[in-house]
């Protein structure tokens, strides 16, 4: 949210798409806050583009988004791109879903520093999953047996991103202890159409 308020201040007024929000902090502010924010979850049991029966939440996959070209000034995701099977895939629709000054900011644990990333799980054309080393799982909202870790990503994660998307993709890191924000895994991905705002 620092990042949000710090690169885009005039957020309520733009058209958001969260993919995975969380009930708390950023996501429960943007929904609040902005009406023209939306959010989905992925979840196999029922069909591309549209609605839960019963918890009402759309069902989009980041890997082939129904919405049209150019529908979002912001995407987000939080924790999502570390347990995406194709994030190639997810990063090209991504950019194909903003608009031509939009941006997709995103936050993803970069375990592996400077060290290149590192594929932990892989699928093939027919669901079967390969694990290349030991299962680990993240909390998912909508799936009690949690989200499997694919990658361990590394800072190379800018240029994965870059090459895949043509996005100009840069780094932020806020610690301001005023603001009670200093951890670890705290980097914010911001990758945008044209220039990369001014900080």
């Amino acid at each position: 949210m620092a990042a949000i308020d710090m690169l885009y201040p005039q957020w309520r007024g733009l058209t958001i798409h969260e993919s995975s929000p969380s009930e708390r902090g950023t996501s429960l502010r943007l929904k609040r806050e902005c009406p023209n924010y939306t959010a989905s979850f992925y979840d196999p049991a029922i069909p591309l583009g549209t609605n839960h029966p019963r918890h009402g939440y759309r069902c989009e996959n980041l890997e082939s988004l129904t919405f049209p070209e150019a529908s979002f000034d912001l995407v987000l995701t939080q924790d999502v791109f570390e347990h995406i099977f194709h994030p190639d895939w997810a990063i090209k629709e991504i950019a194909r879903v903003l608009k031509p000054d939009g941006a997709y900011l995103m936050t993803v644990p970069i375990v592996m520093k400077s060290s290149p990333s590192q594929r932990r799980a892989r699928i093939d054309n027919n669901g079967n999953i390969t694990h290349l080393k030991a299962s680990e799982y993240h909390g998912n909202p909508i799936d009690e047996r949690g989200s499997l870790v694919t990658i361990d990503w590394g800072y190379d994660i800018l240029d994965y991103l870059a090459f895949h998307s043509s996005l100009r993709c840069t780094m932020i890191y806020i610690d301001d202890l005023s603001r009670g924000i200093r951890a670890e895994f705290i980097e914010v991905i911001v990758c945008r159409r044209g220039v990369v705002p001014s900080i």
